[in-house]
């Protein structure tokens, strides 16, 4: 989808467009490895204590990522 357009823009010559469709490329390639890495992690199961990845840590991760919108 995201091709298709960009390549239009590009033959158009309208810079502007293609700029545009770039970052929300990014912006859904970035969603989609946030979405992923919250299944992953959601999926398996809960770390003993003193082990792992910390959760508050991870949550604040997201907090930050999503504020770059």
């Amino acid at each position: 989808m995201y091709r298709e357009a960009y390549d239009r823009a590009k033959k158009s010559g309208d810079e502007r467009r293609m700029a545009d469709l770039d970052a929300a490329y990014q912006r859904e390639q970035l969603l989609l490895e946030v979405l992923l890495d919250i299944r992953d992690g959601l999926g398996k199961p809960a770390a003993k204590a003193g082990t792992g990845a910390d959760p508050i840590a991870a949550l604040d991760t997201i907090r930050r990522i999503t504020k770059l919108r």
